[in-house]
């Protein structure tokens, strides 16, 4: 089972919208800038898990570690050049495991040693004016884009279930990835973002299509969208927002449809935020969209996420709890997947954050009759430029 989140393990989270991710102007000169911006985390870890069995025996395991949290490691690259009515951009950024060393007792000599996974998850060139913006390259997909960057846990932990293998993993624990929304993962693309409209702002994107299989064909691209709408009020302000996916495969004569919608809202008042999100899926994995039953039209997953948080000058603390659960009309997998958490985030200085978090996950497998209940407290430090 570990092995179908491959793409969840090896990418998990998003860093280029964090409202604390500063960038450094390097130069600007007549219209043409450069700037640069990343993010270095690094968390102990402890968890404490019990695994229930088809039997109904147990068995109990505790686990430290010291690795990256939510986010990995990045850097990214800024290019500008405004031209009177129109202004060109290029991103590219450049994501980093620190947790590169010898973590698996089975690994043979030729895989220990540093194994940084670096990995181009954004490389991009947008032309914006008036009429609105057009995105040229690889950046992350619109389905369920909000849900996650909206996530209060976004700069800390999150969940780090064993039945994802992330308790041993060798990369970033999952957020609320898999406990409420689905990864919105990096995808080639062409997308129209419009300008904004009476608080309105709207994004179409054609995407390079998911497999479902080898010889699968897709005589379409992949369809993403989403709807956003902001506004501020005395002392406070509001979001909403609404995505959607939709794609079609064909193997030996069958069609495979794959669906979704994502949906939130936020709203923040003295010092007080509250967040409710959640999806609803047809034909895709439950982690990224891109594990093994992509293209099984009997997969059915439907998540939330509700979360509050009280700000107090440099005080941050946050409650969290998010489910997704998995339905297979063939049987083959039911499962559900909860975390409920509490965190404590302290801006020292800018650029500077410390993370107290404690989070409680439970993974059940109806048809395997496995169970799961995690519990890790993690202590650590983010550095953002």
């Amino acid at each position: 089972m570990k092995n179908i989140i491959k793409y969840g393990l090896i990418s998990a989270a998003i860093a280029c919208s964090i409202s604390s991710h500063a960038k450094i102007e390097v130069y600007e000169n007549e219209g043409f800038s450069f700037s640069a911006d990343g993010l270095v985390n690094a968390f102990y870890s402890n968890s404490s898990i019990e695994h229930t069995d088809a039997t109904g025996a147990t068995s109990d395991r505790d686990q430290s570690r010291v690795r990256m949290g939510f986010l990995p490691n990045n850097v990214g690259f800024n290019f500008a050049n405004q031209m009177s009515d129109m202004k060109i951009e290029m991103r590219s950024s450049f994501w980093v495991s620190i947790n590169d060393s010898d973590n698996f007792r089975d690994a043979s000599p030729a895989d220990l040693g540093t194994g940084s996974l670096i990995d181009v998850r954004q490389f991009y060139a947008t032309i914006s004016a008036d009429w609105g913006e057009v995105l040229l390259g690889k950046d992350f997909g619109l389905f369920n884009r909000s849900n996650i960057l909206n996530d209060e846990l976004l700069l800390g932990f999150g969940q780090t279930s064993d039945f994802f293998g992330l308790v041993d993993g060798g990369n970033v624990s999952f957020g609320n990835i898999s406990t409420g929304y689905t990864y919105p993962f990096p995808k080639a693309q062409i997308t129209y973002r419009s300008p904004e409209i009476n608080g309105f702002k709207i994004a179409l994107g054609l995407m390079d299509p998911n497999k479902s299989a080898a010889d699968s064909s897709e005589d379409l691209p992949r369809f993403e969208a989403e709807l956003t709408y902001n506004t501020t009020f005395d002392d406070g302000s509001f979001k909403a927002w609404l995505s959607g996916v939709s794609q079609s495969s064909e193997l030996d004569g069958v069609d495979d449809n794959q669906s979704g919608v994502g949906y939130g809202a936020n709203v923040k008042f003295a010092g007080i935020a509250l967040t409710a999100s959640g999806y609803s899926s047809k034909g895709l994995g439950f982690v990224a969209g891109l594990d093994q039953f992509v293209g099984d039209e009997t997969i059915e997953t439907d998540g939330f996420l509700v979360q509050a948080s009280y700000t107090m000058e440099s005080h941050r603390f946050v409650l969290t709890h998010g489910q997704t659960k998995v339905e297979n009309t063939n049987s083959i997998l039911d499962a559900k997947h909860r975390n409920t958490g509490v965190a404590y985030f302290n801006t020292i200085r800018s650029g500077l954050t410390a993370v107290v978090e404690y989070n409680h996950t439970q993974a059940d497998v109806t048809d395997a009759l496995t169970k799961e209940d995690n519990d890790t407290i993690s202590i650590g430090a983010v550095v953002t430029f």
